[in-house]
């Protein structure tokens, strides 16, 4: 490896990394030591308050401020990201802004490679007249572009797929996919749960319509805290039928339906929202931000750049992209099996984990040392 980057890795905010070296941020991110203090305030302003009290000084405002966080990870303007209980439920309120009776424009667009939740969703939707066109892979690591693009057509509602896919790393082409997918009046749904905080992302820039993820894994944010990212201009235009008290445009009024849909992003919110949820997100939202993306991307393509080197030297089988272009931040490395060989790694406190077909899935973040990556790859080399 070249000689190791200085910036403040910020291990000492991090018990979790006292244990071993940790490389499962695509699946869990160590918690940040500040989300303790972060949870008893929110104890605090439980106990010390009246439920009206609480909600008027601070909790109802927290998913704004969350959400603004998050926006501006995603490179997102204020007032585009909506939190949410999770991304499944991110995306099927996307979902229920569609009629796909209408006509004949009821066609998603996705791929072989996403996570299984937005394939149930989408396979539900078949029930209310949802045609889905599932792009498939042919070695189970990359769907060409060409073939995605091929797939949109004047009968696409929506191209939903994932930014970086669970299985392989792949990162798909944002830009490409919108600029066609808008050119036939289709609208573009990316899951970024894979790439929020490891990958640089330009929401605006895009011109993307939703996104959906959430904090669990590279934002060191914990469960229970997705979000839903949507288009400032195309905001007014939806109205999910997925809803609650909080979209109202007067909640505090308790009006009866029919429903009055509030003008900002928050019309795509549901009911009560998971306040402790919101407190436990703060500090590893705030570690990402003053970290920088930037940073942490350049970081984590010379971290697997080096890991891919090392596993082909092994003449081992890499199920993740060659091109750091097109990968994200995790590399799959196969082993014949799984879940023995988490084992064996765990007793050496190495932490990451595997799933069927492709193997083991590590991933290094800014806090990772050059140092325990290649100590990590030198135990699995003895254990392989």
């Amino acid at each position: 490896m070249k000689p190791e980057t200085q910036i403040n890795r910020r291990r000492e905010e991090f018990p979790t990394l006292a244990s071993g070296i940790h490389l499962l941020s695509h699946s869990l991110g160590p918690v940040p030591r500040a989300a303790r203090e972060s949870i008893i305030a929110y104890y605090e302003a439980w106990e010390h308050h009246t439920s009206e009290d609480a909600w008027a000084t601070s909790w109802w405002e927290m998913s704004t401020r969350v959400g603004d966080r998050i926006a501006g990870i995603l490179g997102g303007a204020p007032g585009s990201v909506q939190t949410q209980p999770n991304a499944s439920i991110a995306l099927s309120s996307v979902a229920s802004c569609f009629d796909f009776k209408a006509g004949k424009r009821n066609k998603i667009v996705t791929s072989s490679l996403d996570f299984p939740s937005m394939e149930y969703v989408w396979d539900a939707q078949r029930r209310v007249g949802a045609r889905v066109e599932i792009v498939p892979s042919d070695d189970g690591i990359t769907v060409p572009l060409e073939r995605i693009l091929d797939a949109i057509d004047h009968e696409t509602c929506l191209v939903a797929l994932s930014h970086v896919s669970f299985r392989s790393s792949y990162r798909v082409d944002a830009k490409a996919i919108v600029e066609l997918a808008h050119k036939y009046g289709a609208l573009v749904l990316l899951d970024v749960y894979q790439s929020a905080g490891a990958v640089e992302l330009s929401a605006s820039e895009w011109e993307v319509d939703f996104l959906i993820g959430g904090t669990i894994k590279w934002l060191c944010g914990g469960p229970a805290c997705g979000y839903l990212y949507v288009r400032p201009d195309l905001q007014k235009d939806l109205t999910p039928r997925l809803t609650g008290w909080v979209a109202h445009a007067e909640p505090f009024a308790f009006a009866s339906a029919p429903m009055r849909y509030d003008d900002s992003v928050r019309r795509f919110a549901q009911g009560t929202p998971s306040i402790p949820a919101l407190y436990s997100v703060l500090p590893g939202l705030q570690i990402i931000e003053e970290v920088g993306v930037k940073t942490i991307q350049s970081e984590s393509q010379s971290r697997t750049e080096c890991m891919i080197d090392f596993a082909l030297e092994q003449g081992w089988k890499v199920n993740s992209p060659r091109d750091v272009n097109q990968r994200g931040g995790s590399v799959m490395i196969y082993v014949e099996d799984g879940p023995a060989m988490v084992n064996r790694l765990a007793e050496r406190k190495v932490f990451v984990d595997c799933r069927p077909g492709v193997g083991l899935r590590l991933s290094p973040h800014f806090f990772n040392t050059d140092e325990e990556v290649r100590e990590a790859m030198e135990i699995l080399a003895e254990l392989k």
